[in-house]
């Protein structure tokens, strides 16, 4: 009898570990910006609660992660861009500082959130880009 290999994930959603996984991973995030006084700019932009912001994050990444479809179904496309600009509803002034006060605080939830080193690498990346072009003034 051959013993066999687990199947590698198709979608870094299954990679990381469906719903739950990606529940815990933004939930962590959004605990870390309400808690570490290094996400204290990050954190001001969010208003009183960060509910909506909670839901909405975790409906995003599971489908920008290959999963369900829960935040297009709900809303459409994403226009990330657009819906952050200052001008916008909720929108935020995004400069370098507030885009990396996202990645940092990501980057360590995903961390002890037991994000699988390899995922988290490639995440990185990934988030990096993304943040990078929402950036929506120099500073």
């Amino acid at each position: 009898m051959q013993i066999q290999e687990k199947p590698a994930a198709a979608t870094p959603f299954e990679w990381i570990g469906g719903e739950p996984k990606v529940r815990a991973l933004v939930d962590r995030f959004y605990d870390l910006m309400d808690l570490e006084p290094a996400y204290a700019q990050l954190r001001a932009v969010h208003g009183n609660t960060l509910d909506n912001a909670r839901q909405r994050l975790f409906w995003f990444l599971c489908g920008w992660l290959g999963g369900p479809q829960h935040y297009t179904d709900r809303f459409g496309h994403p226009m990330l861009r657009a819906r952050h600009l200052p001008q916008s509803i909720g929108g935020h002034s995004i400069g370098i500082r507030e885009r990396d006060e996202w990645l940092a605080c990501m980057d360590q939830a995903m961390g002890e959130t037991g994000v699988p080193e390899d995922l988290r690498e490639r995440l990185r990346d990934s988030f990096f880009k993304t943040a990078d072009w929402m950036r929506n003034r120099g500073g």
